[in-house]
């Protein structure tokens, strides 16, 4: 069975957890119990709650939450909070079955509420894709259910990696603000005010991302990542990835893909492959070995670094990845 879905070891633990007393003791005043689903929802929380919340993370930094396999011990943490602030668009396809099992009864906040939905064609949800750079959809919404079909987690047609359009991390701000407020409105005014800064600080750097990727030429616009994660930055700022994998990392391209791949970059003549800070570099480096491009440096896709790394804050994570893809490009 798929590592999205829990063992029967850890099945027990979550049952027996879910038998203590439900929620933690909360008193106005005290620091807003927050859980994010993983490290970039954390940081936007942290940077609207400021110290009236506290804030951990389910998957942390450098962590996959495409193969994320809860513990009795997040059974434990989601219990105890208040709050939960998830992505939707099916990104945590475990969270259902941990909610469950939690007894989770705080108040949920769907992060990607509101924002354009990407969508593919059908049937490339999974597989490999060669290259994506458009193809909003549908308004955003959370497909909350159980995916426990005794196979590998699967978005469809969706794309759930809206945060990689500065614009969406706006709407997430604002979605994370209003819930915020909802569960704790003594602070409301504080969540409002600080959201308000901090988008501030998103729009103006979303309009720095469009003037200097604007300067690019044409033809050095496509580059190679691990997994369809960018593809929301690739059609708000006019690139062109090429994933080897689908939008999970949890999917694997066949021979025949990698092949078709290869003869792809080639002819294409795309000089610049990015690894991601998620996955295992090697399958990139064997295609960098293979077709002569280069290895441009790292991504940070779907989690941020730890604390003092490149890509710790989500603004540190979005310019870090546009410094390097900048870099690559620019010299290709």
């Amino acid at each position: 069975m798929s590592n999205f879905y829990l063992n029967r070891r850890a099945l027990l633990g979550l049952a027996l957890t879910s038998a203590l007393p439900v929620g933690s003791v909360w008193a106005a005043g005290q620091p807003l119990p927050v859980v994010a689903s993983f490290s970039i929802l954390q940081d936007l929380t942290r940077q609207v709650g400021g110290d009236r919340v506290s804030v951990s993370a389910l998957v942390g930094p450098d962590g996959d939450a495409h193969v994320f396999e809860p513990t009795p011990q997040q059974a434990r943490q989601l219990q105890q909070a208040k709050v939960l602030v998830a992505n939707g668009l099916d990104f945590e396809g475990w969270l259902p079955r941990l909610k469950k099992a939690s007894g989770f009864q705080g108040q949920e906040i769907v992060a990607s509420q509101g924002i354009a939905v990407r969508t593919l064609p059908k049937g490339q949800g999974q597989g490999h894709d060669h290259g994506h750079d458009h193809g909003a959809g549908k308004e955003g919404h959370d497909h909350d259910h159980d995916h426990d079909h005794g196979h590998g987690h699967h978005h469809g047609p969706n794309d759930p990696h809206a945060w990689q359009d500065v614009k969406n991390a706006i709407v997430y701000v604002r979605n994370i603000a209003k819930g915020l407020a909802k569960a704790d409105p003594a602070n409301a005014a504080q969540y409002d005010k600080q959201a308000t800064q901090y988008i501030a600080r998103l729009t103006a750097l979303d309009a720095s991302l469009r003037q200097r990727f604007a300067a690019l030429p044409a033809e050095r616009r496509s580059v190679v990542s691990t997994h369809d994660a960018f593809g929301y930055f690739a059609q708000a700022y006019g690139l062109r990835f090429v994933p080897v994998r689908g939008l999970s990392t949890e999917s694997e391209p066949s021979a025949r893909d990698l092949a078709a791949l290869v003869k792809q970059v080639r002819a294409e003549r795309i000089g610049a492959i990015f690894v991601e800070n998620i996955s295992d570099p090697r399958l990139l480096e064997q295609l960098a070995r293979e077709t002569g491009a280069a290895i441009g440096g790292r991504l940070y896709s779907d989690a941020l670094s730890p604390d003092g790394g490149p890509a710790s804050t989500y603004v540190d994570m979005v310019e870090t990845n546009a410094a390097t893809l900048l870099k690559a490009l620019q010299a290709g």
